[in-house]
C-alpha cells in the first residue's frame, strides 16, 4: 500500500473559551474551562514538546502508541465540542455570540493546501469565524489519525486494520454529510481544502480504497482464486475514480488545493490496476487461454502513464509491479512460442476488467456531553 501522511499534518492556534464566552454560572465557566484544558492537548500534538514517553503515557491512561495517544486526545475533546457547537447553534443569530465566535480566532493550517507547509514565514494559518470549522477540522484530523493508526497495525494485524480504515471512511463521510455542508456560505476559495466536503468525499473514498486493499491482502494469504482477487483490486481502481471525481470537484471549489493529492490517488489506482490485470491473465491462462492472458498483461503495461508525478516511492512500486508483469508476459509468451502457438487478441477483443467493491464504513456516532450551558446574552 502505498503512504500518504500529509492529512496527518494539521496544527492549530491557542483556543481559550473562557475569555471568550461570558458564562452565567460557576458550573458553565468551569465547563469552558474543561473545554480549553482539553483543547490545550490538541493543540500540542504535531508541534515538539518536551513530555517524556512514561508521562505521556501515564496522561494516556497506558496506550503506548503516539498515535493512539493523539486519538484520545481528539476523543476526549470531542464531545464536549459537540455540546457547545449544539448550544450556540440554538442562540448562533445573537449578534453577541457572533462576536464571541470571531474572538476566538479558530485557526489552522492546511496540509492539503498547494501552499508549502513550512516556508520562510512558518505554516500559513487559515481562520474561519465559525465553531463548525472547528468542529470539521477536529474530525478531519480524528479521521487522518485513524487511517494513520490503520497503517501502523497494518503489519501486524490485518482485520484491525481494516477496521479502522472503515472507521476513518464513516468520519469522513459524517464530515462531508453531515458538518461541512452548513459551512458552504461563509467559505471562501482561498479557504483550506479541508473545510470542503468534497474533500472529505475523497478521503472517504481513499479509506475506503485502503480498507479494500487491506482485504485483498487478507485474501492473497488465503490463495483466494486469481478471478476474485482480479475483482476485488479493480474495485479499488472503481475507488480511486470516485475520489478522482470529487477532487476535481474540490479543485473547482478551492483554488489552491494540493496537486499531491491527485498524484497519490493516481498512483495507487494504476498500482491496483496492473495488479488487477495481473490476476486476469493468470486466471484466463488457468483456463487455457494463453493468448488472452499475453493481450491482457500487454494491454496493462501500454496504459501505465510513464510520466506519472508523487513521490519517488510510489513510482519505485509501480516500476516493481510492471517488472513482475514483464517477467509474467515473458514466461507466458515463451510458453505460447513453443507449446500453445496461441493468436494474440488485442484491444477491444480483450475481456474487460470487472470490479467488485466490498469495503463499507463503519458510521460516526457523534458523541455529546449533554451538560447544560448558560452563556450571558
Amino acid at each position: 500500500m502505498l503512504q500518504f501522511k500529509d492529512p496527518l499534518k494539521l496544527r492549530t492556534k491557542k483556543i481559550v473559551f473562557e475569555d471568550v464566552f461570558c458564562a452565567q454560572d460557576p458550573g458553565t465557566l468551569e465547563q469552558l474551562k474543561e473545554l480549553s484544558s482539553k483543547r490545550v492537548s490538541v493543540e500540542l500534538i504535531n508541534e515538539n514538546n518536551s513530555v517524556t514517553e512514561a508521562i505521556a503515557r501515564e496522561m494516556s491512561g497506558g496506550l503506548t502508541s503516539q498515535c493512539e495517544q493523539d486519538i484520545r486526545k481528539l476523543e476526549l475533546y470531542l464531545p464536549l465540542l459537540e455540546n457547545l457547537v449544539q448550544h450556540v447553534d440554538l442562540i448562533g443569530d445573537d449578534p453577541r455570540v457572533i462576536g464571541w465566535t470571531s474572538n476566538l480566532k479558530i485557526r489552522w493550517t492546511s496540509p492539503l493546501s498547494h501552499s508549502p507547509f513550512f516556508n520562510l514565514m512558518g505554516p500559513r494559518f487559515f481562520q474561519i469565524d465559525n465553531l463548525r470549522f472547528e468542529l470539521g477540522t477536529v474530525l478531519f484530523f480524528y479521521g487522518a489519525q485513524l487511517r494513520e493508526w490503520a497503517s501502523q497495525v497494518l503489519a501486524t494485524d490485518l482485520v484491525r486494520s481494516a477496521t479502522l480504515f472503515r472507521k476513518a471512511a464513516g468520519v469522513y463521510h459524517y464530515l462531508a454529510h453531515e458538518v461541512l455542508p452548513s459551512l458552504q456560505g461563509v467559505r471562501v476559495p482561498e479557504g483550506p481544502p479541508e473545510a470542503t466536503s468534497s474533500v472529505s468525499s475523497v478521503m472517504n473514498l481513499i479509506c475506503l480504497a485502503e480498507a479494500q486493499i487491506v482485504t485483498i491482502m487478507k485474501a492473497e494469504e488465503k490463495q483466494t482464486a486469481d478471478g476474485l482477487l482480479a475483482k476485488l483490486h479493480f474495485g479499488v481502481v472503481q475507488l480511486f475514480n470516485e475520489a478522482m471525481d470529487f477532487y476535481s470537484a474540490a479543485a473547482k471549489e478551492c483554488k489552491d488545493i494540493s496537486p499531491v493529492l491527485m498524484d497519490y490517488i493516481s498512483c495507487s489506482k494504476v498500482v491496483h490496476e496492473l495488479r488487477s490485470y495481473k490476476y486476469m491473465a493468470q486466471a484466463v491462462k488457468t483456463e487455457g487461454q494463453i493468448g488472452t492472458a499475453i493481450g491482457l498483461l500487454k494491454l496493462a503495461l501500454n496504459k501505465v502513464d510513464r510520466n506519472l508525478g508523487g513521490m519517488e516511492s510510489w513510482r519505485a512500486a509501480i516500476k516493481q509491479d510492471m517488472d513482475t508483469m514483464v517477467d509474467l508476459l515473458r514466461k507466458y509468451e515463451h510458453e505460447n512460442e513453443f507449446v500453445w502457438h496461441e493468436k494474440v487478441p488485442y484491444d477491444h477483443h480483450l475481456p474487460l476488467p470487472q470490479g467488485k467493491k466490498i469495503a463499507t464504513s463503519i458510521p460516526y456516532r457523534p458523541e455529546r456531553w449533554e451538560r447544560t450551558l448558560a452563556l450571558k446574552i
